[in-house]
């Protein structure tokens, strides 16, 4: 598990995971639940870097029923799913809280909305550099190299540094909150 940057701490059984326990990924997606023969079995929780968590039963590995939380309390709904289609397109928080005054304009779910590092894109979990490919999370942590699909689609569709709105405070700005006493999740 070293060698991947992956980690467990919990119940062993003849040398594997076995009984409750907390894997870590490599990109710090950690679950924590209950484990048989190695792999992810019974009820345990995906928490993701970004706050987000999918509490789900698995089996051998499988995730046979479960639910998606994301970071900012909205629970996914297979079934009539009625958050942000044709008819309401309105982020959750303004949904929560209300929109903005008439001429503030709430571009992320976040408001105000993170500062993008010069030439790069926000991609949601991160920042986007088009020039090496990489995503980055949002405190500077490597996430991934984008391939072709992806960096095609960021570049198509995320906001980019040089599109920021002007009067944006940056002191205000959770960018320059640090993730640990932010009380943005």
């Amino acid at each position: 598990m070293e060698l991947i940057g992956s980690s467990y701490k919990g119940d062993t059984k003849n040398g594997r995971m076995d009984g409750k326990g907390e894997y870590t990924f490599p990109t710090e997606t950690k679950y924590e639940g209950e484990m048989k023969d190695g792999m992810f079995h019974g009820k345990g929780v995906l928490h993701f870097p970004n706050g987000s968590k999918y509490e789900a039963t698995w089996e051998n590995g499988i995730a046979k029923q479960g639910s998606f939380t994301f970071a900012d309390g909205l629970q996914y709904q297979e079934k009539d799913w009625d958050y942000c289609d044709g008819y309401d397109r309105r982020f959750y928080s303004e949904r929560c809280n209300g929109l903005r005054p008439a001429g503030e304009s709430q571009l992320t779910d976040l408001h105000p909305p993170r500062l993008i590092p010069d030439g790069c894109y926000d991609c949601g979990d991160g920042f986007y550099d088009p020039n090496t490919r990489v995503v980055t999370s949002h405190t500077g942590r490597f996430l991934r190299n984008a391939d072709d699909s992806e960096h095609e689609w960021i570049v198509r569709t995320c906001r980019k540094a040089w599109d920021e709105v002007a009067g944006v405070d940056a002191e205000k700005s959770v960018a320059t909150i640090p993730e640990e006493t932010s009380n943005i999740n």
